[in-house]
């Protein structure tokens, strides 16, 4: 039996490029089982029988394991990807990106794929990404960032269907509707202005320059002096923003502002 490892190290990750992110020096059997021999898990045959175990689990052939990258599919990769990041048995898996530079049949598969090892095996993920569809599939909590900084916390179902930061809100507003009759319909008014650097943030809300809520409200000046700090509005739902419950008192002159808010739950359901 492999020993245990520290729960400081029951963590693995996998990246957005499947291409990029695999050696194509080394063989399949030896970048899977490279993190066993890195933490000195484990004997040789020990290592390769939980090499081919963990193939089997993404769905890659034990045979492969004396194949390069280049021999493999960008899906296939990412397959390869996910089994280095569980050789080690972790109950954290960080995905960043993981499914953003594959095609969209793929993408499915990947995420089908995920979603049967949180099952099986009791998985917890910390999903990063853009595609706002991807997320509500995969996620059971959203958290939204600008700059570097949480805009807004809450579980899936209420960030989708009640968003209440202007970003959170600008962000939903833009996915497009796969219905050419509601798209043709809704009027999405974009942000205005420059994205601020990063190194140098805005004083005060770091969306306050952007912010069609601030300026609905007639541009108070606490949104450019205080920084807006993470507070619970009730369930669980997190909202860094001073004037957030303004967004539902005030929503047709906000929702003029930010332009359409997001598709109504009918309109928008997760692919």
């Amino acid at each position: 039996m492999m020993k245990k490892r520290p729960l400081a190290e029951n963590a693995g990750s996998f990246r957005q490029n499947p291409f990029a992110s695999l050696n194509p020096r080394m063989t399949i059997g030896n970048i899977v089982a490279d993190p066993l021999r890195v933490h000195g898990i484990g004997s040789e045959r020990e290592r390769r029988d939980r090499v081919t175990e963990v193939l089997g689990l993404v769905g890659l052939d034990a045979s492969f394991v004396n194949r390069y990258p280049h021999q493999f599919s960008g899906g296939q990769r990412q397959r390869i990807g996910i089994a280095r990041a569980l050789v080690m048995s972790p109950s954290l898996i960080v995905c960043d990106e993981p499914v953003s530079a594959l095609d969209v049949s793929i993408q499915a598969q990947i995420l089908n794929l995920l979603a049967d090892l949180r099952k099986s095996l009791g998985l917890a993920y910390l999903f990063i990404g853009h595609d706002l569809a991807v997320v509500r599939h995969i996620a059971d909590r959203v958290a939204v960032m600008y700059l570097g900084r949480l805009m807004e916390v809450a579980d899936r179902d209420s960030i989708y269907r009640r968003p209440r930061h202007p970003y959170t809100r600008a962000l939903l507003a833009a996915v497009h509707v796969p219905d050419p009759i509601v798209e043709r319909r809704r009027q999405v008014a974009p942000l205005v202005g420059e994205i601020p650097s990063p190194s140098a943030p805005p004083s005060g809300c770091r969306f306050s320059t952007r912010c069609p809520l601030r300026e609905a409200l007639g541009g108070p000046e606490r949104c450019t002096t205080d920084e807006p700090l993470l507070r619970d509005l009730g369930g669980g739902h997190l909202v860094a923003c001073h004037f957030a419950e303004q967004i539902e008192m005030n929503d047709e002159r906000t929702t003029a502002a930010v332009g359409s808010t997001a598709p109504s739950p009918s309109e928008r359901e997760a692919p």
